[in-house]
């Protein structure tokens, strides 16, 4: 069949393989970026210990952070693996996707620097949550529009679906309360971003199963 035969909805979909490679690619190099801001200040050699642990929000802010991102590559290996295939406006949601996940060393390197410092504290932990929940939301409308448009694979059954769907709800309210403790606690506000994470990142159900 030539290009000129092909139908609209043959040269709408998509292979999800490219897709996958590509966001493998940029959610590697987010995570890999993060360590590089872990520095201690010039000049620390006569005490290098004390200089090591007081770059405790550093290391902090990075485990918040690999672990989110970790979170998402898991729920966005799930989304592509149960897709039989994509088409543009998945491609452009994973586009934005990989925008915010791609961004996050940013908030990460605010959240390390300017801890201490209240009003900035505050601005920086509002960034950060804002840039997690955005993420979150992302993930679920691309599940959601790969439901909705019937781009699952058939031999995925409805009990995968609700669970893939159940799974990917959990972050929303949690980051928003969060996001609002940021204002008065960013510290406390930062550890609950790390408990979100731990909670998703973590295979409860297994454990639940084998009790």
């Amino acid at each position: 069949m030539t290009d000129s035969e092909s139908t609209p909805e043959s040269r709408r979909r998509l292979s999800t393989r490219r897709l996958e490679a590509f966001s493998d690619g940029v959610f590697a190099i987010a995570i890999t970026l993060l360590v590089l801001d872990i520095t201690v200040p010039a000049g620390s050699e006569d005490d290098l210990l004390a200089a090591v642990v007081n770059q405790w929000p550093s290391y902090l802010a990075y485990v918040v952070s690999f672990a989110t991102i970790g979170v998402a590559w898991l729920e966005h290996n799930a989304i592509t693996d149960y897709m039989d295939y994509a088409d543009a406006m998945v491609v452009r949601v994973n586009l934005l996707l990989l925008l915010l996940v791609s961004f996050l060393p940013f908030p990460t390197r605010l959240i390390a620097e300017y801890f201490g410092d209240r009003d900035a504290e505050r601005v920086a932990a509002t960034i950060y949550g804002a840039n997690l929940l955005l993420i979150a939301v992302l993930l679920f409308l691309m599940w959601r529009y790969v439901v909705g448009e019937g781009h699952v694979r058939t031999d995925v059954s409805e009990q995968e679906i609700a669970v893939l769907t159940r799974h990917l709800k959990p972050g929303f309210a949690s980051y928003v309360g969060l996001i609002a403790l940021g204002f008065f606690l960013p510290t406390v506000a930062v550890v609950g971003y790390l408990a979100v994470a731990l909670y998703l990142l973590v295979p409860f159900g297994i454990f639940r199963s084998r009790s």
